[in-house]
């Protein structure tokens, strides 16, 4: 099948600002891109673009002061099946992980491991390692956070969420892979596209969405407590230890939102 996916999203700046963008889909779907992808700009702006730390593509502009709209409507192909869940995947032991994912057990800005490993042990260590570990924390989280877009808050640490007991997608995220972190279990954020396809139709507007991967097996999979069953037509942009390293946009100066459109929809 073919996914058409896109943003319209416009900021106003005081002054000249530099800015830093995570708004390209991940390297790793480039291959599926059935027409180009670019950064489209309302004036003339120059950009840089670059892979960070985590492999990301990320963006780099100098916006001038006033009203400055950033666009891009590319489609992309998809095997149109429901995601696959690791339900034989095993949980290696810390000592034979590879380098690379052991800082996906570390605590971080969102992900306050510290807050919640006491609970995590006592709420999650008679399930069995592996899937049914990471199974019970996605129901756990599924369950006890309500999602309530009036509810966001940027400022909302994993620990936070617990407390709160509602957020939106990037709570959910946030809260499965701490839980998960405080077990041993590699976990990391990530971003993209995920538009309502095989599911009814959500009346709020489209967004861009958050879920998580976690590390079984010796492979990445993809997890989402938010909607706790296996989705279609999801596309990464980016992945980190937390909401920090995939900040769709960072303005080093002033800098407003002044519109936001996101499109998502399956091509007949």
């Amino acid at each position: 099948m073919k996914i058409r996916a896109g943003f319209y999203i416009e900021y106003d700046c005081q002054n000249e600002t530099p800015m830093l963008l995570v708004l390209k889909i991940h390297p790793s779907r480039e291959r599926d891109l059935c027409t180009e992808q670019n950064l489209s700009f309302s004036r003339p702006i120059s950009h840089r673009d670059y892979l960070d730390a985590y492999g990301n593509a990320c963006s780099r502009i100098l916006a001038p002061p006033g009203r400055t709209m950033i666009s891009t409507e590319f489609e992309v192909s998809d095997s149109g099946l429901p995601e696959f869940l690791p339900e034989q995947s095993v949980q290696l032991p810390i000592q034979d992980l590879p380098d690379d994912v052991l800082v996906f057990l570390l605590g971080s800005r969102y992900c306050d491991t510290d807050r919640l490993a006491d609970f995590a042990w006592k709420q999650f260590s008679a399930t069995p390692l592996g899937w049914p570990r990471v199974k019970a924390i996605l129901d756990f989280v599924h369950g006890h956070l309500a999602f309530d877009y009036d509810r966001a808050d940027p400022m909302r640490t994993a620990h936070g969420g617990f407390m709160d007991r509602t957020g939106v997608c990037r709570d959910f995220a946030h809260l499965t892979i701490t839980l998960c972190r405080c077990l041993n279990i590699p976990a990391r954020y990530c971003t993209g596209y995920l538009g309502d396809i095989g599911v009814p139709k959500d009346p709020h507007p489209m967004d861009f969405s958050a879920w998580c991967e976690v590390y079984l097996g010796g492979r990445w999979w993809t997890v989402d407590a938010r909607h706790n069953v296996p989705r279609i037509g999801r596309i990464l942009m980016a992945r980190g230890r937390d909401a920090t390293d995939v900040a769709l946009s960072t303005a080093f100066g002033p800098a407003t939102l002044t519109h936001f459109e996101v499109v998502t929809e399956d091509v007949d």
